[in-house]
């Protein structure tokens, strides 16, 4: 899995990855730890709704 920014100094960091059909997503810190994936239509919806302030 791959995405984080280089540098991300913040405590609230996470990975992001897409896959065929899916998103998966999981704590730049604890890499072996659990993972979510969602499916993209509802990750596109999160993001978007995120993203309004």
């Amino acid at each position: 899995m791959g995405g984080t920014r280089p540098g991300c100094r913040s405590p609230e960091c996470v990975e992001v990855a897409a896959a065929p059909g899916t998103v998966h997503v999981r704590d730049s810190k604890d890499k072996e730890g659990a993972q979510l994936a969602f499916p993209k239509g509802p990750w596109a919806d999160f993001v978007a709704y995120t993203s309004k302030g």
